[in-house]
């Protein structure tokens, strides 16, 4: 299968290209210009349409699709729409190439290998890009030493074979040891970090997981501990933990997580989010419909307000609208 067919974007999506679909329209998304609430989407609702429709991927992504689907079962009561977070990479092996299941969530875009996998199963994947996140490095609110990071500093801890103790990266920081923190092996976030902060590795010597709440905890438990995920369960919790403000170079200004920060292009670790429905899947009237209201509403102004993320730009939701 060819980038082509399977509606693949066939360049790289970098955070530059992401910046200039999603991050400029975004800024004006938030400030409150949708046009595309649930509840003038003209999609009416219907007593009619029922069936269902299985979501499976990035936890990165759920909220933004778990949102999407209580609202639209408000308007498609007969219609069961569910949402398991299952990692980008754990929901293309598992459930989506496999056939079992109608769209999958990344928080980075799909691999050739996963490409392969779904054209073996007869599955073809349509990408679309609905939101931008500002991916958040996090610490314990009783850490004092540490405000900001350089992606240089964060890949001596997060790297392969990294530092052990804070005070192997700077003399500073206290002599003990990492408890670190973030998402599985399976999870887009877990690629998207190691291949642009990194450099492509990642160290083992972290607990990972799919479930954001567990690294939340970790980090208030413990003063020394480390942690990344999406920025939306930051903005759910920033009374608990301790944002990392980031610079990419060690010259660079240092920048806080914000959705404003990521849409004008000032935050480093600005990334595009996508779902991925499967050209067959849509030629179910129930998720040809659901996806069509998904879409529609990724420039709805509570994507930034209630979900925490950066909104799709009209552009990019009429993009998005024409591949259905």
């Amino acid at each position: 299968m060819t980038d082509n067919q399977s509606g693949r974007l066939v360049d790289t999506v970098s955070r530059r290209k992401f910046l200039a679909s999603s991050g400029a329209m975004g800024a004006v998304a938030v400030a409150g210009c949708s046009e595309t609430d649930s509840d003038d989407t003209g999609n009416g609702g219907s007593e009619d349409l029922s069936g269902e429709v299985r979501i499976t991927g990035s936890s990165t992504v759920f909220p933004v699709s778990d949102a999407m689907a209580e609202r639209f079962m408000d308007e498609y009561p007969h219609v069961n729409v569910t949402t398991d977070s299952t990692g980008s990479g754990g929901g293309f092996e598992n459930h989506f190439c496999p056939g079992d299941s109608d769209i999958n969530g990344a928080s980075r875009p799909v691999k050739d290998e996963e490409l392969s996998q779904c054209d073996e199963n007869g599955v073809t994947p349509i990408e679309m890009q609905v939101a931008g996140d500002a991916l958040t490095m996090a610490v314990s609110p009783e850490n004092d030493w540490v405000d900001c990071m350089s992606y240089d500093e964060m890949a001596q801890i997060w790297g392969e074979n990294g530092a052990e103790m804070w005070s192997d990266v700077n003399s500073d920081w206290p002599d003990e040891p990492f408890d670190l923190y973030g998402p599985d092996t399976t999870s887009g976030t877990y690629d998207w970090f190691s291949e642009n902060v990194n450099g492509g590795g990642h160290t083992d010597q972290h607990e990972g997981t799919e479930d954001d709440n567990i690294i939340l905890e970790a980090l208030q438990q413990n003063p020394y501990a480390m942690g990344y995920f999406g920025f939306a369960y930051y903005a759910e919790n920033e009374d608990r933990v301790k944002a990392v403000e980031v610079k990419e170079n060690e010259g660079d200004d240092c920048v806080a997580p914000s959705l404003d920060a990521a849409s004008e292009g000032d935050y480093p670790m600005a990334r595009p989010l996508f779902i991925y429905p499967s050209e067959e899947a849509l030629e179910r009237e129930e998720v040809r419909t659901f996806v069509e209201f998904y879409i529609e509403n990724t420039s709805a102004d509570w994507i930034g307000s209630d979900v925490g993320y950066v909104p799709a730009n009209d552009d990019l939701v009429q993009e998005n609208l024409d591949k259905i």
